[in-house]
Parts: structure tokens; C-alpha cells; sequence
């Protein structure tokens, strides 16, 4: 029986790995911003605008889509969110028309929020139902590092396409792995947990109202929020960062591949910084410092090397904290409340990047280079007023 059961965890995770490499096969990271603006003919913050619009959805959409997760199954919701992404795919690279990039942006964001909570919470309780709950910080982190291969991978052969073919078609290309992917989530064995057979809107209240009673996974959530801010920021805003230093567009593949391998670098370095500063809570005080500065030196600098390394070094230690929180995160959630909760969490994100994109989109216009400053300023407050305490951190 133990084989049994260690046959079906190692199956379930080794899918998850594929699943999560080809859904983030994303072909058009590199080119992303000129998509937009060139082939779509839209301004800079009319782009954060859209980025509004699909966050507010995400937000509308999060919590629902995490109790289908819990009512019906996480891996149908895996599967269903690779096709909704492949009906944006298609609407998306139509025709450049802001109203369709509305609508894509509406099915992405469908796609986005099947996958929030859902995809985590399966993999949870995948190890937790043989006892591995313990290596869920380390499998966490392999998921995200999958994540970031497909990205990596991606941009330069779309900054080759996008060259040879035009802007949309590394875009229209993504149809490709994520069928791929679709048939992946297929093949997941759902993990078996205690259900109780309870009506879909009791399930939804539930779980909010557990989130919203417990104090520690709200203190987790913001200091979450925050950093990933940072880290959605510096995605969005590399790439004007490039155009302004003078980069041509054909290089902006490799630097979209080195920015996720750094990732992938502070990634791997959690564990060992952890050891090395000797509190789980000084490493994460200690990357809102380093991005914000490194976001300040952005905005004080015209150089081509600088630029790089500040986009490098924010971006990556800024996103390579979503797997520690996720990890700490599931330790406080009951398994029939995981996904619901999770969704929970994600919602309040999106919501804060609602209101926070259009802004920053209009003083990008207005000056990069201050955005970049303000940022960074923002980014070395926040431990002051963070209430996390080494207690909440647990592995």
C-alpha cells in the first residue's frame, strides 16, 4: 500500500511539474509591452489600464473559481482553465482592437483564477495525503522554478518568431502548449480529501469567513501582496526600462530569459539564506530593502549594465517569495477549506493591483524613471509597518 501510495504521489507531482512547464510556456513574454503598444497601438497606461481591467475580474472571479475547486474537483478546474486561455489566445491575436483586448483580457483572467488556489491546494493535499506535507516548501518551490523554465524558455523563441512572423503570432503559438497542458490535467488523480456534500454557497462563506476570523493568514497575505507587487511592477516595467536605455527589441528574449533565471536563483537560495541570516523573518525584511533600492538605482541611472542589473536583482528576489508565503500560507488552512481560502488570498491581491495599475501607468507615462524611485521608496518602508513575527513562519 505505501508503494501505492508513493506511486501516485510522485506521479501527481511530476505532472503538476509538466502542467505548470506548459502553461507557462509563454512565447510572448519577451515582446509582451511592444505587443501592445505596436502591433495593438495602445499607450503605456492604456496597457496598465487593461492590466486593471483583467485584475478586477481575477478579483471578481478568484473566490468563486477556488469553491468550484473545492466542490467539484481541482483538476477539472486545471482543465477547464487551459481551454478558457486558449479562447483568449485566439481573441486576443484577431484583430488590434482595444475592445477584443478587453474580452481576451476578461479570458484570461477566467483562465487565471481556475488555475489560482487550485492548482496549489492540489498538490497540498496531493502530499499530504501520504504524509509529505513536509516537503511542501521544497515541491512548492520546484513548481514555481517549472513556472519560470516555461517563461525562460519562451521569451527568446518568441523574440524570434515576433521578428521573422510579427508581434501576434508568439501569442497565437501558446494555443500549443497549453493543449498540452489540457491533456496533462486529464491525467491528475484527485486527491481524495473529507468533503462534507455541503451546497456550493456554503462552501464559498466558509471558507471567507475562515480567512477572514484568522489573524495570522491576513498578516501572511499582506506582506504577500506587497512583495509580489514589487516583483508584477518590475515585469511590467523592464521593458520601457530597456527601450529608454537604448536596447534593441531583438535582445529583449534574453533578457526576459535571464530575469527569470535569476528568479529561479533567489528561488534556490531560500533555504540557504534562511540558515545563513538565521530567521526566516529577516530574509523576507531584507528583500523588500534590496528591491527597493535596487528600484531606486533604476531611477537614478542611465546605464545599459546598471538597468540590467537592477531589473535582475528587484525582479528576482521580489517574485522569488511567492513559494515561501504559499508554504506558509497552507499551514494554517484545513484541506476542504484549501483552495477556497487560497482563492481568498490571491482576490485581495488582485484587488490591490486594480487600483494600484492605473496609477502607475499614468506616472510611467509622465516619468519611468520616478515610478522606478517611488516604488523603491515604498518598497524599503514596508517592514516598518509589517506585523509578521518569526512565530508565524512555520515550515
Amino acid at each position: 500500500m505505501k508503494n501505492n501510495n508513493d506511486s501516485g504521489f510522485k506521479k501527481n507531482i511530476w505532472k503538476m511539474y509538466l502542467f505548470t512547464f506548459f502553461v507557462s510556456l509563454h512565447f510572448i513574454g519577451g515582446v509582451l509591452v511592444p505587443f501592445f503598444t505596436d502591433w495593438g497601438k495602445i499607450s503605456f497606461a492604456q496597457v496598465m489600464l487593461l492590466q486593471s481591467w483583467f485584475m478586477l475580474w481575477v478579483f471578481l472571479l478568484e473566490i468563486p473559481t477556488g469553491t468550484i475547486a473545492d466542490y467539484l474537483g481541482r483538476k477539472h478546474c486545471l482543465a477547464l482553465g487551459c481551454l478558457v486561455n486558449i479562447v483568449g489566445v485566439v481573441v486576443y491575436t484577431s484583430s488590434p482592437s482595444f475592445l477584443l483586448f478587453l474580452i481576451g483580457e476578461f479570458l484570461w483572467a477566467l483562465s487565471g483564477a481556475l488555475f489560482s488556489g487550485a492548482d496549489s491546494a492540489f498538490v497540498y493535499d496531493s502530499l499530504k495525503r501520504n504524509n509529505r506535507q513536509k516537503f511542501s516548501k521544497n515541491i512548492f518551490g520546484k513548481i514555481e522554478i517549472s513556472r519560470l523554465t516555461g517563461f525562460m524558455v519562451g521569451a527568446p523563441i518568441g523574440s524570434i518568431v515576433a521578428a521573422s512572423f510579427g508581434l501576434n503570432m508568439p501569442m497565437l503559438l501558446m494555443s500549443i502548449p497549453l493543449t498540452i497542458a489540457f491533456a496533462i490535467a486529464l491525467t491528475l488523480k484527485e486527491p481524495q480529501i473529507k468533503q462534507a456534500k455541503t451546497k456550493y454557497f456554503a462552501v464559498l462563506k466558509e471558507g471567507v469567513r475562515f480567512f477572514y476570523n484568522h489573524k495570522i493568514l491576513k498578516i501572511l497575505a499582506i506582506d504577500l501582496i506587497a512583495i509580489g507587487a514589487i516583483g508584477y511592477f518590475v515585469i511590467w516595467l523592464y521593458q520601457p526600462m530597456l527601450k529608454q536605455a537604448g536596447l534593441n527589441i531583438a535582445f529583449f528574449g534574453i533578457v526576459h530569459a535571464v530575469f527569470v533565471a535569476s528568479e529561479i536563483m533567489f528561488i534556490k537560495s531560500n533555504h540557504a539564506m534562511e540558515k545563513i541570516l538565521g530567521s526566516k523573518k529577516r530574509i523576507i525584511t531584507i528583500s523588500f530593502v534590496v528591491a527597493g533600492a535596487m528600484l531606486i538605482l533604476g531611477g537614478l541611472t542611465a546605464s545599459l549594465p546598471l538597468i540590467l542589473l537592477v531589473i535582475f536583482v528587484s525582479g528576482g528576489i521580489s517574485l522569488s517569495k511567492a513559494p515561501v508565503f504559499e508554504n506558509y500560507l497552507n499551514k494554517y488552512i484545513p484541506s476542504e477549506k484549501r483552495a477556497t481560502v487560497l482563492s481568498t488570498v490571491f482576490m485581495f491581491k488582485k484587488l490591490a493591483l486594480v487600483i494600484i495599475s492605473p496609477l502607475v501607468g499614468i506616472l510611467a507615462d509622465w516619468s519611468l524613471n520616478s515610478t522606478l524611485i517611488i516604488i523603491g521608496i515604498i518598497a524599503i518602508a514596508f517592514p516598518i509597518l509589517s506585523k509578521i513575527e518569526e512565530k508565524h513562519l512555520i515550515d
